[in-house]
């Protein structure tokens, strides 16, 4: 157990790798997915379900950043983070909602609908392509060139 408190990872960062593969295809499909909502539930609508993806987008990046820089340091403390850091950004986002809760411009229903629907879409996307690559691509040992 003393060793992963204090073993550190030298290696590449994966997990900024993967969360910014992630936010590349969410803003991918938030035009898509803006339009769609925005049809159903007008331009409140829209601009709810364009806050809460960037909502889930930031999220994707503080964690990210988060588990990449505690893990230069040392697992122990990456492990903390992953556990505690991920209250904190469930926090983040409960507050990122309750600020906007009352504004004119928001329909709380695409809001929760798009908060839920673009985080696990993105990660369900996210796992089928890791799953069907058998890595991420900066997950694969560089060939050695002689």
């Amino acid at each position: 157990m003393g060793e992963a408190v204090i073993t550190r990872l030298d290696g590449p960062a994966v997990e900024s790798d993967l969360a910014f593969d992630m936010v590349r295809r969410g803003l991918f499909v938030a035009p898509a997915m803006t339009l769609v909502f925005g049809l159903i539930w007008g331009v409140d609508g829209a601009a709810s379900t364009a806050y809460g993806i960037a909502i889930v987008l930031v999220n994707l990046v503080v964690s990210a950043l988060l588990l990449s820089w505690t893990a230069r340091i040392s697992l122990g403390l990456m492990m903390g983070t992953a556990l505690f850091g991920y209250l904190l950004r469930l926090g983040l986002i409960f507050l990122a909602v309750w600020l906007v809760k009352d504004a004119s411009w928001i329909d709380i229903v695409p809001l929760c609908v798009t908060l839920v629907v673009t985080q696990l879409g993105l990660l369900f996307w996210e796992m089928r392509y890791v799953s069907a690559s058998l890595a991420y691509p900066g997950l694969k040992p560089q060939s050695k060139e002689s």
